[in-house]
């Protein structure tokens, strides 16, 4: 233990600026890179690196021989581990490389979105088209993102970035449209991708009645904290999958109302935070 501070009070003795360089360049590689994994569903697969990490040096503090033995071996291959797992991630930020548009359209989004009224909008246009879908027995699947960040399911499919409104969700699904096979993402109250592939559920608990639409719906449930809207191409029984869980037979009104009590509490706090940045930078540049 005194080694370990010895070592700490001896580094900072020979500090100098470039090393403070150097540490920021760092901390802007892991910053963003940490960004890019919060992005997909890699990011539990960070943490558990994390808490490797972290187990790592309390054995070196402690003196744990065979602990810190097994995870410094681990350690030893962890380069070729991240290009195996994070494979996908490490391509799409290849790719990002070149594109130079995407960081401002990403904060002119941003800027400009008014988050509770376009989800509130999308909701309803969502319980509108359910209904249609539902009377007509047209099959839907319809994902609305919340916390979980969903661009790896999101690429598997057509990007429209556009907002909603029963006509085009009615196109989306009509049965001979080209996406109608698959889901339907909706980020911040816009249609974000159509045509997508949900993994399917892994429970055997799942009645064997349900067709792939619904086990797809309970599959992106399980995997994410999504609210996914699922509509019975057979039956045209309307159904929500929320961690799991499957709920049936649900009338518009009734859609409506779940919808709102899942999804609008976290957008409203997170357009709080949003408001509450930008009025204090908005007065920071009144007074500047």
């Amino acid at each position: 233990m005194e080694e370990f501070f010895s070592t700490i009070l001896a580094t900072l003795k020979t500090f100098e600026f470039k090393d403070a360089i150097d540490i920021l360049i760092i901390t802007l590689i892991l910053y963003y890179l940490f960004k890019l994994f919060r992005q997909s569903r890699s990011g539990q697969l960070v943490k558990g690196l994390v808490m490797l990490f972290v187990a790592f040096i309390i054995s070196a503090i402690l003196n744990l021989t065979m602990v810190n033995y097994i995870l410094r071996s681990l350690f030893e291959v962890a380069v070729i581990l991240i290009v195996v797992i994070f494979q996908p991630e490490i391509r799409q930020t290849l790719e990002r490389l070149g594109r130079n548009k995407t960081l401002k359209n990403f904060v002119n989004n941003q800027t400009n979105l008014n988050p509770e009224t376009a989800v509130t909008k999308a909701i309803g246009d969502v319980s509108d088209a359910c209904a249609v879908f539902s009377s007509t027995k047209t099959g839907a699947l319809i994902v609305f993102e919340r916390d979980s960040p969903l661009n790896d399911i999101a690429g598997t499919g057509t990007m429209l970035n556009s907002d909603t409104s029963p006509a085009l969700l009615g196109n989306i699904f009509f049965n001979k449209a080209p996406l109608h096979d698959g889901a339907c993402i909706i980020r911040s109250g816009k249609i974000l991708s159509a045509g997508c592939i949900l993994p399917l559920t892994k429970s055997l608990n799942v009645s064997q009645s349900l067709g792939t639409r619904h086990r797809a719906a309970i599959g992106m449930s399980e995997e994410s904290d999504a609210v996914v809207v699922v509509v019975s191409e057979e039956t045209g029984a309307i159904s929500i999958a929320v961690a799991g869980q499957l709920n049936r037979g649900l009338s518009r009104n009734q859609l409506h109302e779940k919808l709102s009590e899942l999804i609008l509490p976290e957008v409203r706090e997170r357009g709080n935070l949003f408001t509450s940045i930008f009025k204090s930078r908005k007065e920071k540049n009144n007074e500047e």
